[in-house]
Parts: C-alpha cells; structure tokens; sequence
C-alpha cells in the first residue's frame, strides 16, 4: 500500500514524497482514511509508530476547504508538554508546505502576548497544552465554539500529569457535532471512560499489544551496584563502543541530570541536558543542538521521553530505573524508530528489583541481563600539587646502590634576648635607602597586603620628648 491509496490530495502527496516517505505505516493507513471520513478515532498505538502523521495529514485536506475567523480556531490539538507541541507544529509546516493554513502553538514558557496576536488573526489549527489553553480561555482571548475537529494527544501521559479534569472541561466548550480523534499507547481505566463520554462511535484502531515495546529495539539489563560513581563507569564504558552514534540518557530526578551531565563534559563526551526546570528557549536550544549533531549525547528527564521523534538515535540509556512500567516503554520508544533498529540498556541495582519485574510484567518478556567485564581503569587529570615531588631512583641490577641519604638535624635555635625599649626613647632612624619597606618587599615578588597605612617618615608632631 502506498499514501496514494489513502485518498490524499496530490498536493499533500507530493509533500509527503519529497520527505522521503512512499509507504505509510500500520497506524497510518488504518487511521488515514477513516479520518478523512470524519470518523471518532480511538488510536492505540506505541511511541515511534508515525501517530503523528496519522492524523496531522489528514487534518490538512480537511481544512483546506474553509477561512478561520478571529480568536475562533477551526481545529484543536491537546498536546501533554511543550516538546510536543512543538514537535507537532513542524510537522503542520512541513507537510503543509503547499497549503495556506494559519497555525498558533499555545505553550507556556513563552510570551502570551505574541500567542494572542495570533489568536486575533484567526487560526486554522491550534497546538496547545492544557494549562495554557485554559488560561488564555479564562482571560476571555479564545473560543472554542468553532472548533469542529479535537485531537487528544497521548492520553496516558495526560494521565499520569493530572490533565483529564481540564480536558473534560475543554470538551464541554467545544461544539457537540465535532470529529474527535483519541490516540493512547496504554488504555487505561479513566481514558476508556474518556473516550466513553466524548467520542461517539468511535472506530479503535489497535496496532500493537498495549504497553508492547518495539521489536526493533534490542534491550538489556546492566546490574549495577548502588554506588552512583559505579553506575557512571558503567555508562562510560557502553558509551565509548563505536556503534554508539547518538543517545538519550533518561534519569528519574532533575538533580541526576544536571550532575551526570557535567560529569559526562567532565570526562570528554559532547553532551547536552534537558529538564523540567529549564526554561523553554533553553529547552528547545538543547534539543536543537542534538538535533544538528553538535552535541550526540542528551540526558533527560522524563520530560523528553514521550513523543520527541529525532531521527537517528541509536542507543537509550535508562540510567535510573523507571518508576513507572510505562515510562519504560516510552523512554526506550526514542531509538528503533522508523523501521531503523536500536539498543536499549538499563540499569538496575538492587533496590530496583521491584521496578524491574513491574517492567517485565507489563511488556510480558524476559529481558536479558548484560554481564560486562570489568571497566578499564580511567586516567584521571592530574591534580594540581603545591610543590612537585621528585621521582626516586630506581635500584637495578647494573646501577650502583644508591647511598642513603640521612637528614642532617638543625641546630637548636638559640633564644635571642628580647630587646627591652624604653616608652622614653626617640624612634629609630630610617634606614640608609629612601625605599619604604613594603616597596622593598614589593620588588622582591613578596605578597604584600594592603592595608593602606601611612609608610612615610613620621611628622615632627608625633616626635614627642619628655625631660626628665
């Protein structure tokens, strides 16, 4: 099958051409044409799968046909973090490259007052995350009541970030008669019902076993100790293979991630970091320079680990554990992508084996256990020393035996007899030079204080004599 046979626009498919794409995926030519079709779409589909073209693609054709209005967007994308938004915006410019559509990427992070000119304008499509969505509605500069197509972007991660009250509240805002299109990689619980309340006779399009890892992904577990530093060897080791071009880093806290980072710099690796507490421009300029291949290592938090779609990575590593069973399967879902093969490592310690068999339970594999040898001992920048120490001589067969050398005692220091000055007497004369003392020191290289006191002759007011 080929995107042809999925009823795009020859514009559309030209643009999807020229990408370098001629087949579509599973999810893809599942959920094409039913969309094109305005059918409700429960979407189940893992990370790397091509979710995003699904329906961003179809979406297009759709609003060819019609003129947005003034703070009233005709189509909605709800996105769980920025990195996704964003990613979802570059998707609409390249592949609507031959269409005339408007375009406004809510997020916070950055300035609310460009965000509102755009709105203003009208937009055809609008990519938002929740919370800013909300606060620009409740400031009165949007609404919804002309939105006729709503896409839920991984439902889950919306979840697990306590967004399914605002989405629900979004829901009602929006017209009743609506496509609405749901895409999860898990179904669990409270989105079915979701899906129960604001989908109606939606179509489930299920591509692989829920929670399923890529099977392009080779995984493997490295036992580690609990150390930290034992950990980072361990990581250093896996990196310098050859085969290792580009990789992600996942940590389970912000701290790990700044710290690992300067110790990756530290030992030579080109790394970048990316967290929560980073601003947006930051956040981007990091993902931007991995992007280019100016840095090939990236260690992140669990922000990045969901939908970033970055060509090319070929190994993740899991340096802390996942908490989550889920956010094993998404964290490892940045390599294999595109039919492309990658490598998954993760290391456990002991207090991980609970995390570990969560992890195999819900992917419902084994997986193997890595045993490496041990790592080669590092060499470790020389320390900067207050004085250098002279290598020993070193006794062999040929050379004569050294003489031992034993440290002759100084001589007792005899105790001078303190001079005794009388309150009475006249100052000392200056010495024979006109040079101050601390001008002396000064050309010597001898470290002087300062401590801006008077260091010229004495005044004749200060010459104070007493007859007796």
């Amino acid at each position: 099958m080929s995107f042809a046979d999925l009823g795009l626009s020859d514009e559309l498919l030209k643009v999807v051409n020229d990408a370098g794409y001629t087949e579509p995926t599973p999810i893809q030519a599942s959920a094409i044409p039913s969309v094109l079709m305005m059918r409700d779409i429960i979407g189940i589909a893992q990370t790397g799968t091509g979710k995003t073209a699904s329906f961003v693609l179809p979406m297009i054709d759709i609003l060819a046909h019609g003129r947005s209005r003034a703070r009233m967007p005709r189509s909605l994308i709800l996105e769980p973090t920025r990195e996704l938004a964003a990613q979802v915006a570059e998707n609409f410019e390249k592949y609507g490259a031959n269409h005339k559509l408007s375009m406004a990427l809510l997020i916070g992070g950055v300035s609310m007052g460009d965000q509102v000119k755009a709105l203003e304008r009208g937009v055809d499509v609008l990519i938002a995350t929740p919370g800013r969505l909300m606060d620009l509605f409740q400031r009165g500069n949007i609404l919804l009541t002309g939105c006729s197509m709503l896409v839920i972007d991984e439902a889950d991660r919306m979840l697990d970030m306590g967004f399914i009250p605002d989405i629900e509240e979004i829901c009602t805002k929006l017209p009743s008669q609506r496509q609405t299109l749901l895409f999860s990689a898990t179904m669990p619980p409270p989105i079915k019902k979701l899906a129960d309340k604001f989908l109606e006779n939606p179509k489930t399009i299920e591509v692989a076993r829920p929670a399923s890892t890529n099977i392009n992904i080779k995984q493997w577990i490295v036992p580690v100790a609990a150390q930290s530093f034992e950990k980072r060897k361990r990581l250093r080791q896996l990196l310098q293979q050859e085969e290792v071009r580009t990789a992600i880093i996942f940590c389970n806290r912000k701290t790990t991630v700044r710290e690992l980072n300067k110790s990756l710099k530290q030992h030579g690796f080109r790394s970048g970091e990316i967290h929560g507490d980073m601003e947006q421009p930051q956040r981007l300029a990091e993902l931007d320079l991995f992007k280019r291949g100016d840095v090939n290592i990236l260690v992140a938090s669990d922000v990045a680990a969901r939908g970033l779609d970055i060509k090319g990575v070929s190994h993740v590593f899991n340096f802390d554990a996942p908490w989550h069973p889920d956010d094993y399967v998404h964290r490892i879902g940045r390599t294999g992508r595109g039919g492309a093969t990658g490598v998954a490592y993760t290391f456990v310690a002991p207090d991980d084996a609970e995390n570990l068999e969560n992890i195999e339970k819900l992917t419902g594999q084994k997986i193997d256990r890595l045993d490496l040898p041990a790592p080669a001992e590092e060499e470790r920048p020389a320390r900067r020393t207050c004085r250098d120490r002279a290598p020993r001589p070193v006794e062999t067969e040929t050379s004569p035996p050294q003489p031992e050398v034993v440290a002759e005692e100084p001589p007792a220091r005899t105790q001078r007899p303190r001079r005794q000055e009388s309150r009475f007497e006249e100052p000392r004369a200056p010495r024979n030079d006109d040079t101050p003392r601390r001008d002396r020191r000064r050309s010597r290289g001898d470290e002087v204080a300062d401590d801006t006191g008077w260091n010229g002759p004495i005044p004749d007011f200060l010459k104070v004599s007493f007859g007796i």
